[in-house]
């Protein structure tokens, strides 16, 4: 299997052992990948996370550095920092897609990797399913 790109909502619940919304499969399906072939975390979660933080839509049990840095610690865990190639597909993917950006970015950065999106996000599986992106749905 390939690295899996975890969308942002994936990332807060694995960071955060949130067992509600991460059922313990996923849980040890995330940590096998962890471990083989690596879990990547795009730059544009950590922006999304700090706007919803911001907004006062999530609160965090620490401060959003601290957190950040606490949540890209374990080893087999990788930042995807925002690049030129993720960010003109971005702009030109095909099919209907919704105009969030974020969701645009992580799209493109997983395909610009060659990366499986894990999301909950009904528009990435519906695009997914499309066959236009890679997608696990945990």
């Amino acid at each position: 299997m390939s690295a899996l790109l975890l969308d942002t909502h994936i990332w807060l619940w694995y960071a955060e052992g949130d067992a509600a919304q991460l059922p313990p499969a996923s849980v040890r399906r995330l940590e096998a990948t962890r471990r083989e072939e690596g879990l990547l975390v795009s730059a544009i979660s950590v922006w999304e996370l700090g706007m919803q933080v911001a907004q006062g839509r999530i609160q965090l049990p620490i401060p959003l550095r601290d957190w950040v840095d606490q949540a890209l610690a374990p080893p087999g865990l990788r930042l995807l920092p925002l690049d030129a190639a993720a960010a003109v597909e971005s702009t030109s993917l095909p099919g209907a897609l919704h105009g969030d950006p974020a969701d645009r970015f992580l799209i493109a950065s997983a395909r610009t990797e060659g990366a499986v999106l894990a999301t909950r996000d009904q528009h990435i599986l519906q695009y997914g399913k499309a066959g236009f992106v890679r997608v696990l749905e945990l």
